[in-house]
């Protein structure tokens, strides 16, 4: 089964795009951020063409995440627990059955928290203990389960093109990581580094300063499963071409496989 996390950066704009990534990748579910439109502007008549049932939790001209599946999906959460009325639109969740049992997969957008030191990091952090607190009560269940999304964190720096040149943004910061190795160390797996461990792999580049042709990127798309579903990862991808196609996203998908056959 291929799980992938994209953040298509508007959906309306890069409809065309995810479509024609849907029918070469052919992911069994997908999970999007940053869809910056609310349900009924969703293009949900061409992704259902394309094979997939398409569930959204959409907000206008901001945030929004998606969860699409070619399999029956039972929607277990349209945000985190504790959520607050007007909360911004960033987690999905869903669970699938398989031939290895069930495996549930939600889908995050997290806050960026820049500038460092205002509410804005608060909330960052904030909402990763609350991610945190979902991972351990999905642990419970002893289950399969990926968390994928943009996680707006770079783990290492191996992780970012020109460490010093971030060592003032919210995505680098010690308690941004601190707080990502909290989720990790709950024990899950970061299926990239599981299989390739040393090396620079990006999932990021701007737009400004040529940061494309210049691969200035971050890896900040990320892919975290829980042990069971560490233990039948088979393979993992960054389609780093989707990036140099006409009007792209300034991420690309990050997927992974896993052996649930008989």
């Amino acid at each position: 089964m291929k799980i992938a996390t994209w953040n298509v950066n508007s959906v309306r704009k890069r409809t065309g795009n995810l479509v024609a990534w849907l029918q070469r990748a052919k992911p069994d579910v997908v999970v999007l951020q940053e869809l910056k439109a609310q349900q009924e502007q969703f293009p949900k008549a061409e992704i259902e063409a394309a094979g997939y049932q398409a569930e959204i939790v959409g907000q206008k001209g901001f945030n929004g995440v998606a969860l699409l599946s070619l399999h029956p999906v039972e929607i277990t959460a349209r945000a985190l627990p504790d959520a607050v009325v007007d909360e911004p639109a960033r987690y999905i969740e869903g669970r699938i059955s398989t031939p290895r049992g069930p495996l549930t997969v939600g889908g995050l957008y997290l806050p960026n928290g820049n500038p460092i030191g205002t509410e804005k990091f608060a909330y960052k952090l904030a909402w990763m203990e609350r991610l945190t607190q979902r991972a351990r009560a999905l642990l419970a269940s002893e289950e399969m389960f990926v968390l994928g999304g943009d996680y707006n964190v770079c783990p290492t720096e191996l992780d970012i093109y020109d460490p010093k040149a971030f060592a003032g943004d919210a995505l680098c910061q010690p308690e941004s990581r601190a707080a990502l190795r909290k989720l990790l160390n709950l024990g899950l797996t970061d299926a990239v580094r599981a299989l390739h461990l040393d090396d620079a792999r990006y999932t990021y580049w701007d737009y400004q300063a040529g940061a494309w042709p210049k691969d200035h990127g971050l890896r900040i798309d990320h892919l975290l499963l829980s042990p069971q579903a560490a233990d039948r990862l088979a393979a993992v991808g960054i389609d780093k071409a989707e990036r140099g196609k006409a009007e792209p996203s300034d991420h690309v998908p990050v997927w992974c496989e896993l052996d649930v056959a008989d």
